[in-house]
């Protein structure tokens, strides 16, 4: 199990170094638009769509209107309806990409592939393959 609060404050520490530098490098088209307010901040809706990957729900609107609104709504006091949630989610799209990337560590060189036997082609069409071109005879997987 994970704590709610660990998350937060992972995500919530990413977006104050985030969102300066995001807004910093957008760009506009001389028109002003309105940035309506949200009840919740970026870091709120970006935690509660990872707690939903570390759940057991199936779907995201029995996880929403069962675990989030009546289990967290003291963590989180101002939650707009399920329609208004999902409607913010395309917002979060670029921050959650980034916030992914950062979480991923770096390679150590040291990598392992599934090394499950593939049969190269079917018999009749040895001579057509062009993938394993030089591989492809009868008796032959991948690993071989």
């Amino acid at each position: 199990m994970f704590s709610l609060d660990a998350l937060f404050c992972h995500v919530d520490d990413f977006c104050q170094q985030f969102v300066p530098q995001w807004q910093k490098t957008l760009l506009g088209h001389g028109l002003t638009h309105r940035q309506r307010a949200k009840s919740l901040c970026l870091s709120e809706i970006m935690t509660i769509l990872i707690a939903f990957h570390a759940n057991q729900y199936r779907n995201f609107k029995s996880y929403y209107l069962e675990q989030v609104t009546q289990q967290w709504g003291q963590a989180f006091p101002k939650l707009p309806s399920y329609q208004r949630f999902i409607e913010w989610i395309p917002s979060t799209l670029l921050p959650f990409c980034v916030y992914l990337k950062h979480c991923c560590g770096q390679c150590t060189g040291i990598s392992f592939a599934d090394s499950t036997a593939l049969k190269v082609c079917h018999n009749r069409r040895i001579s057509r393959h062009k993938v394993f071109k030089n591989l492809a005879q009868r008796g032959k997987t991948s690993v071989d």
